[in-house]
C-alpha cells in the first residue's frame, strides 16, 4: 500500500514537536530560557492549556525544566528519538483536560455516596484518615512523590467508602490516570507547585473527610466540586 492511515493528532503533541524542533535547531540552547506560555500560545495559535500539556510532556522527559517564578529552561539537546517519544507520550495518554472532566463529573457523587455510607464503611474511613495523615506529612516536607501516592490512596479509599464494588471498579482506572507522566508533571508544576499549594489541597481533602465522617453528603460533594473546579481554573488560566 502506498499510503498510510491519516490519524488525528492532539494539538499539544504538535506543540511539543515544534518546541523540540526549535531546540534542535539551536533556537534555544541548553541552559536557555524558552518563551513564556503566553508567547508560545500566541506564536503557535493554540490555547495555553495545550502549551501546558506540551511542556509537561517535555518536563516528564527531562528535556526542559520549570523554575518557579522564572520560566522553562532547556536541560538537554533532544534527539530525533526524543521528538518521537514526546509526541508518542502525549498521544498515548489521556489528555489532562479529559482526566479532569471525568473526575469532576464522577468524584463529587462518589464523595456524597461515601458520606451516606460512612457508618457502614469504617475500614475505608480509617484508610481515608491514614492517607490524609500521610498527605499532610509529605506536604509539609514538600515531598511531591510521596504526597502524590498518599493523594492517590485517599481517592481510592473514598471510592471504597461508597460501599459499592461497582463504583470502586469503575473509578479505579480513572484514579490510576494519576500515574500518567504528563498529568503528573502538570499537577507538579501547576496545581501543586509549592508547599502552600500542597497544604491548601490537603485542607480541602480534610474537609471532604470531615463531611464523610459527619455523614454530610452535600458538603462532601461540594468540597470535591471545589477541588476539581480549582484545578480546572488553573488549567484554563
Amino acid at each position: 500500500m502506498p499510503f498510510e492511515r491519516v490519524r488525528p493528532r492532539k494539538v499539544s503533541a504538535i506543540a511539543a514537536e515544534q518546541v523540540v524542533e526549535a531546540i534542535q535547531r539551536g533556537d534555544f540552547p541548553v541552559g536557555g530560557r524558552l518563551p513564556s506560555e503566553f508567547e508560545l500560545a500566541e506564536q503557535m495559535g493554540v490555547s495555553r492549556p495545550s502549551i501546558r500539556e506540551a511542556l509537561s510532556a517535555l518536563q516528564a522527559m527531562a528535556i526542559i525544566e520549570s523554575r518557579p517564578g522564572s520560566g522553562n529552561y532547556v536541560l538537554r539537546a533532544p534527539s530525533p528519538l526524543d521528538e518521537r517519544n514526546a509526541v508518542g507520550l502525549i498521544e498515548s495518554e489521556a489528555g489532562c483536560l479529559e482526566v479532569m472532566e471525568a473526575r469532576e463529573a464522577l468524584e463529587p457523587a462518589v464523595a456524597e455516596l461515601a458520606a451516606v455510607k460512612a457508618a457502614k464503611a469504617k475500614t475505608s474511613v480509617t484508610k481515608l484518615k491514614e492517607a490524609l495523615k500521610r498527605m499532610g506529612k509529605f506536604a509539609a516536607k514538600n515531598d511531591f512523590e510521596e504526597y502524590f501516592q498518599a493523594d492517590k490512596a485517599f481517592h481510592r479509599a473514598l471510592a471504597d467508602a461508597a460501599g459499592n464494588p461497582l463504583v470502586s471498579s469503575a473509578l479505579a482506572p480513572l484514579i490510576d490516570t494519576m500515574d500518567q507522566k504528563v498529568y503528573r508533571e502538570f499537577t507538579r508544576h501547576y496545581y501543586l507547585k509549592n508547599v502552600n499549594d500542597l497544604q491548601h489541597v490537603v485542607d480541602l481533602h480534610r474537609q471532604i473527610l470531615d463531611a464523610v465522617e459527619e455523614e454530610d453528603g452535600a458538603t462532601a460533594r461540594s468540597k470535591m466540586v471545589e477541588h476539581w473546579t480549582r484545578m480546572r481554573e488553573i488549567w484554563e488560566a
